[in-house]
């Protein structure tokens, strides 16, 4: 397959109310499959937003009701979902608590991505992921290389995921106002640098400690942009060329090219 159709949900986030934006994510999932979208991403923390008073009520494991009910949704639409949510994970003596990131594909957990770079306020909270690797589709026979909110400002973790095999890049997020110059050059920048389509999906709305405006994007591996949407909840989608990744790495050759003994620091 070469070519494939992917969708960013751009909602506004309801604070602490899973069962709100559950039911707001996948309405707007549906619209997204009545335009034939294939891959669907959610932003980051989609579920609960950054609900830090009420994490542990709320946090889950990766059986839980969140990811149940999307691979529920998945096997009924034959579609892919790329999410996250607040992981606690149980397995020691004391939980823990993860910025959980993840691909579901036919109803199964594809794989997951548990975030390496929390930012600021999230340290007090989240344990930082020990690994940064793509997550593979088999019906698409592609790579996912996911990233969360800020490591779009971190070009290694792009760069590693694309040398690991990464055929699409996406980065999923709560970027706040007003570093919406910022957010538009970063994701341009992991594009183009990488050589690669990139979905950039952001929340909108407000929490209480911050605003947001939107600006979901989605880019070609030329960097061009594809779709961006505004500040309003939507539903924006493209249908991506995987071959365009080849063409642009045949005239261009960034990855032949490198020079990576010197880049050691």
């Amino acid at each position: 397959m070469t070519k494939i159709k992917v969708a960013c949900v751009q909602m506004d986030i309801s604070h602490c109310d899973k069962d709100a934006n559950i039911k707001k994510a996948l309405s707007m999932a549906e619209h997204a499959l009545s335009e034939g979208a294939e891959v669907i991403v959610f932003p980051e923390v989609f579920s609960t937003g950054f609900c830090y008073e009420n994490m542990d009520h709320l946090a889950e494991t990766q059986s839980g009701y969140t990811i149940s009910r999307l691979c529920e949704f998945s096997r009924s639409n034959d579609c892919v979902i790329v999410a996250s949510i607040i992981e606690k994970d149980v397995s020691g003596s004391n939980s823990i608590y993860y910025n959980l990131g993840f691909c579901i594909e036919n109803g199964n957990i594809a794989g997951t991505y548990r975030k390496t770079h929390p930012f600021k306020k999230e340290g007090n909270f989240f344990e930082a992921g020990d690994s940064i690797k793509p997550i593979k589709l088999t019906k698409y026979n592609l790579k996912i290389g996911l990233e969360i909110c800020y490591e779009v400002r971190f070009p290694e973790v792009a760069r590693k995921l694309v040398l690991e095999g990464a055929n699409i890049l996406i980065t999923i997020a709560e970027f706040p106002k007003p570093r919406r110059h910022i957010w538009n050059t970063l994701a341009n920048a992991r594009a183009i640098e990488n050589q690669i389509p990139h979905i950039a999906c952001n929340c909108t709305g407000s929490s209480p400690d911050s605003s947001f405006f939107g600006g979901s994007l989605i880019v070609d591996a030329l960097g061009q942009l594809c779709v961006e949407a505004d500040d309003a909840e939507c539903v924006i989608i493209h249908t991506l060329d995987l071959d365009d990744v080849k063409n642009v790495r045949s005239v261009v050759r960034v990855f032949d090219d490198r020079n990576p003994h010197l880049y050691k620091i």
